[in-house]
């Protein structure tokens, strides 16, 4: 606290010391709080750090009320982009998914056209008419020469078209190997000159004519030029 003298001569009453006191109490409290009170440099800082932002739920800041309505519109767009991107995505592989399927469709339509079908079986009528077609056929394939009207010529003339007829007369018969079947042949030259594939049985139709147009290639060059018994 500051002293305060006064000259000797000087008297002071009552009233003046009470005066005194108080000026020497009024200046020791504004030092005091010259003392105590911040800067003006750091009062900005401490009241920016004193205001305290709120925070929502979310734990991010709340928006001022003025902004929210932007806010929203931003946020309602982002889900929309979110959203359109997700569609979009789905019928990406919706759209591949398909285009894999038809993938496989064509490469199994590919495969099927590419894929020789098997050809069904030649069918033949059970009478001349077939049998010498399908005599025919088969000596085709095993490279024996004749023609339909050579065969059908010779067989009318050996047995009328009788698959069972037989030569009980001549001289094989005599023999002990009669001529049979539609061509007449006796069973020694039919088992040498068989058509692989066809019935090892001499009544049989196919196999007598291919026997025998076998036999005939090879003594006379074709059944076709044979025009009397052979």
């Amino acid at each position: 606290m500051p002293q305060f003298s006064l000259p000797s001569t000087v008297r002071l009453s009552r009233t003046h010391k009470i005066s005194a006191a108080l000026v020497a109490s009024a200046s020791c409290a504004a030092a005091l709080a010259m003392t105590a009170a911040p800067s003006h440099a750091d009062a900005p800082a401490a009241r920016a750090s004193s205001v305290v932002k709120p925070v929502g739920a979310n734990g991010l800041p709340v928006v001022a009320k003025d902004n929210a309505g932007q806010d929203k519109a931003q946020e309602q767009t982002i889900t929309a982009s979110v959203s359109d991107g997700l569609k979009v995505t789905s019928l990406d592989k919706q759209g591949h998914a398909a285009q894999q399927a038809a993938n496989r469709s064509t490469e199994r339509k590919e495969i099927t056209k590419q894929a020789p079908k098997a050809a069904a079986p030649k069918q033949y009528t059970n009478n001349l008419d077939g049998w010498i077609r399908e005599a025919l056929d088969i000596m085709k394939s095993k490279g024996i020469p004749g023609s339909y009207n050579g065969l059908h010529r010779n067989i009318m003339r050996e047995s009328s078209g009788n698959p069972y007829a037989i030569n009980n007369w001549d001289i094989n018969a005599r023999n002990g190997i009669p001529s049979k079947g539609l061509l007449q042949v006796i069973q020694p030259t039919f088992n040498t000159y068989h058509v692989k594939g066809t019935p090892h049985n001499l009544y049989d139709p196919v196999a007598n004519i291919t026997a025998a147009a076998n036999y005939a290639a090879h003594r006379y060059g074709s059944i076709d030029n044979v025009n009397s018994a052979y």
